[in-house]
């Protein structure tokens, strides 16, 4: 349907580039693919890794934006935007497919091309990782070349976590979290506290609020991001089995090891007590 003395035809002309040219740049998308092999499944490892590459950066987007709602004690913005974030994961977590339903054959055709390229040197990606509170200073050391890249991350490696600014908006909240926690050395890995568990399990035991339901964002969160550490897993061994992985990784005995990380652990365990 159509307003009154408008035109049912799209608009064809604009006199130079089209605003979807404009607001979305496609040429300039398209141009970012160099296969370094002859083989034309790299095409397709390539271009996917690249999506991966702009949702890692969206999720850093929406996790910030997060983290600014927490701050505001807005936490049922806070837990729209996990929400929002979940369904980023589940389209990341997709785009494993096509890459897991290759022959170890098909792989090595064009493995090579990687030299020592590795998804673990992704800078976007250590700073998802960051947010998520998976902490470690030893993962900046691709990255000192880059300064910019290292910069950040030197900066996110030292900053709350997405999981540490939900614990600081529980405690203004009247909860009882444990001031260690939050005082404790931010460039380190997050450990379980009992005091945390003990938060979440008064909460998880309480009616319908909105720290109930940021707590369930949360554990989307964590499951999809883990659900993609786990299918992740299974596309390297499917591809390539227990062989080293390239950029000098142990390759699926690293991956296995990652995998079996808890994220946000105090939301899983509180539940038994429940």
């Amino acid at each position: 349907m159509t307003c009154p003395g408008t035109s049912s035809a799209p608009k064809l002309d604009f006199g130079g580039t089209t605003p979807y040219e404009d607001y979305v740049h496609a040429s300039a998308l398209h141009t970012l693919q160099r296969q370094w092999s002859d083989d034309p499944r790299e095409m397709s490892f390539l271009m996917i890794t690249q999506v991966m590459e702009l949702y890692f950066g969206l999720l850093a987007f929406e996790w910030r934006q997060t983290q600014r709602e927490l701050r505001a004690d807005d936490l049922r913005a806070a837990a729209r935007t996990l929400r929002r974030s979940e369904l980023h994961l589940q389209a990341l977590d997709a785009a494993w497919r096509p890459i897991a339903r290759m022959t170890p054959r098909e792989f090595n055709s064009f493995r090579d091309a990687l030299g020592e390229g590795s998804g673990f040197q992704s800078g976007m990606y250590r700073e998802v990782e960051f947010l998520l509170g998976e902490k470690s200073a030893s993962m900046l050391v691709p990255h000192r070349a880059v300064p910019a890249v290292h910069a950040a991350l030197e900066v996110s490696l030292h900053s709350r976590s997405l999981y540490d600014d939900v614990l600081a908006a529980l405690l203004r909240r009247g909860h009882a979290v444990p001031e260690e926690v939050l005082a404790r050395d931010l460039s380190k890995p997050y450990a379980p506290d009992e005091g945390v568990e003990r938060v979440w399990t008064e909460i998880y035991r309480g009616d319908a609020s909105d720290e109930l339901e940021l707590g369930e964002a949360l554990t989307d969160v964590a499951e999809e991001f883990t659900r993609w550490r786990h299918d992740h897993l299974l596309a390297t061994r499917r591809a390539m089995g227990a062989k080293a992985g390239t950029g000098g990784s142990a390759g699926v005995a690293w991956l296995e090891k990652r995998a079996q990380r808890s994220i946000f652990p105090e939301l899983w365990t509180a539940r038994s007590h429940v």
